[in-house]
């Protein structure tokens, strides 16, 4: 199984090497195993699908997950974004409660974010797959190797991405970012557990986004 084949080769030839390094070969070798005895999440032709809807030049905004949903049916590979229809889960629920609040509009009842990534939010997990029903189960099998070299490869080789780190988890990913050449906001998670503790709520993250596009001649997003 070559994981390699379900990415589109524009992202291919960015990150060439990591898909050549031993830790992926041996990261393939473990989905592979994986797959033959448990669910994983989500399919394996969605498992590049934040990279597959965002070309490497059109990134523009880069919003750091942990790692896919491990309920049926709700990973679709965009960090967290579930299928129109999916109930929304309360991350994302709080989410559309702050776009809400920032632009006045109705809070979204679909979570399919493939809107944003089609407009440059390269919406990035961390880990690429899960185990069902277990949380960060894949978290030590290389998943954060590729996607951390997804992140240099983003500062090294663009300049003027935003980059939205919400929670620690995101946020200690700050060292990966050359902040000469990029933007980089922060904030509390948008889990109910932080958010109830107001370290999400008024961070205005979506209308400072689309300010400093707007100030670099660039489009802003259309969020909602």
């Amino acid at each position: 199984m070559k994981l390699l084949h379900y990415i589109d080769q524009n992202w291919r030839d960015i990150l060439k090497e990591e898909f050549e390094a031993p830790y992926f070969i041996e990261l393939e070798k473990k989905i592979e195993e994986e797959v033959k005895v448990a669910a994983v999440y989500p399919p394996l032709v969605s498992v590049f699908s934040a990279y597959n809807h965002t070309d490497f030049n059109k990134v523009k905004v880069v919003i750091i997950g942990q790692d896919p949903y491990h309920g049926v049916g709700q990973a679709n590979g965009l960090c967290f974004s579930v299928p129109n229809g999916v109930p929304l889960p309360p991350s994302l629920k709080n989410i559309f409660k702050e776009i809400s609040n920032e632009f006045g509009c109705d809070i979204s009842s679909n979570g399919d974010l493939l809107s944003w990534a089609n407009q440059g939010v390269l919406l990035l997990n961390a880990s690429l797959t899960v185990r069902a029903s277990e949380a960060n189960s894949h978290q030590n099998i290389g998943w954060q190797k590729f996607t951390d070299a997804t992140i240099k490869a983003i500062s090294k080789k663009k300049e003027n991405v935003i980059f939205l780190l919400w929670g620690g988890f995101a946020r200690k990913k700050i060292k990966l970012i050359d902040q000469t050449k990029h933007v980089v906001l922060e904030s509390g998670h948008p889990s109910p557990l932080s958010a109830n503790r107001g370290y999400w709520f008024g961070n205005n993250h979506f209308i400072k986004t689309n300010e400093i596009l707007l100030s670099k001649g660039l489009k802003a997003i259309d969020w909602f």
